[in-house]
């Protein structure tokens, strides 16, 4: 199987979808690899890295895109990317179609085989190729908030950690998942008051046992998400319902009630936000404030530290894309339920059941599909 790289082109991504070592696994088990000229430089690594891993370099997306039979990227393809998908064609790449109709009705009628990174699934029952970049997204929300705090960005103007004889930051996290994990233990690190809201009791408690004391365990509920966010100085949010759109935890109404120059990070915005005011914003212009509140909803925020991501990305990714270019999209999905679980959209139809609601459409089993 003949496998794309294309250069990433959403706002500030460096990201990659195969480093040079990944390639050169791919051509060693005999599948080609057509990367983009300048596709790894945001990663440090130049079409000689790849060229000496084995992989062909061509000039432009367009040469990706026709000349391979599956595309492997980082993110959702843009609509100029979309018109140059063929019928047949596999891509392979996060999507986050719930909040999105138009990327969704492009897949559609592109009759490609999408099959999503956010949900294929593990053994263990969680979510193994988005769980690096929640680490990602996790870690560096705490130090996104911690700047938005600052007064220049439009925030009060509080420390994270306090000083001696002046009170911390409080900080609130809703969701204990890999998101309010990872940032739970860079928020006790900055010396802030920590509190994080979820309503599994049991990571709640696997949260209580890693961090003790230092961390503050809220079960959720309406009353609870309410006294805690409007007492917070930072809300960093990382809930998720696999493929289905985020609930919307922070409302219009309880904005206006916040602190003036407090901060919410959406780390939730790739599936919609959890705040009703959220809307997607770029490593360009990450910011804006409503009610006096700064929202900082960077729907690619990995992509900041592209070299880190790229590499944790693809110790996930590369044994499906394996998978996948060895025995064909439909034989490796039947052997793995948990590969699976990532086929969105097939053929022209959507096939993960929270897709098609959360977009108002008509769903096929990935089973009927595949058979």
């Amino acid at each position: 199987m003949k496998i794309g790289v294309p250069k990433e082109i959403k706002v500030h991504e460096y990201r990659v979808g195969l480093t040079p070592s990944s390639v050169r696994e791919v051509v060693a088990q005999g599948h080609p690899v057509l990367v983009e000229t300048q596709a790894g430089a945001g990663i440090g690594a130049t079409d000689a890295d790849y060229q000496r891993a084995g992989a062909t370099i061509v000039g432009g997306a367009a040469d990706v895109f026709a000349g391979a039979d599956m595309i492997v990227k980082v993110k959702e393809p843009q609509a100029v990317e979309r018109r140059m998908l063929r019928e047949g064609q596999l891509l392979f790449t996060y999507l986050h179609l719930a909040p999105d109709p138009e990327q969704a009705r492009d897949l559609i009628e592109s009759g490609a085989i999408c099959i999503a990174y956010e949900t294929v699934t593990s053994k263990a029952g969680g979510l193994p190729l988005l769980a690096p970049m929640s680490e990602v997204a996790g870690r560096m929300s705490v130090q996104a908030g911690a700047h938005c705090l600052e007064r220049a960005i439009g925030g009060m103007g509080i420390l994270l950690g306090g000083v001696a004889g002046v009170p911390p930051a409080r900080i609130v996290i809703l969701g204990a998942g890999v998101v309010g994990r990872n940032a739970a233990q860079m928020a006790v690190g900055s010396g802030a008051q920590v509190v994080v809201i979820d309503k599994s009791t049991d990571a709640l408690r696997h949260l209580d046992a890693m961090l003790g004391s230092r961390v503050i365990t809220v079960f959720s509920n309406r009353d609870n998400v309410e006294r805690e966010v409007l007492r917070a100085d930072l809300v960093i949010s990382g809930v998720l319902v696999p493929g289905a759109a985020a609930p919307k935890l922070v409302t219009r109404e309880m904005l206006g009630r916040m602190k003036q120059g407090s901060v919410i990070v959406d780390v939730a915005i790739d599936q919609g936000g959890s705040a009703e005011t959220s809307r997607p914003t770029t490593h360009a212009e990450p910011t804006y404030v409503i009610d006096n509140v700064v929202h900082y909803c960077v729907a690619n925020m990995p992509g900041a530290v592209p070299r880190t991501s790229t590499y944790a990305l693809n110790n996930a990714t590369l044994p499906f894309v394996l998978a996948l270019a060895d025995r064909g999209w439909r034989e490796a999905l039947n052997r793995d339920p948990h590969l699976k679980a990532g086929l969105n959209v097939a053929a022209g139809r959507v096939t993960y059941r929270e897709v098609a609601e959360a977009l108002s459409l008509s769903y096929t089993p990935a089973d009927a599909v595949l058979a």
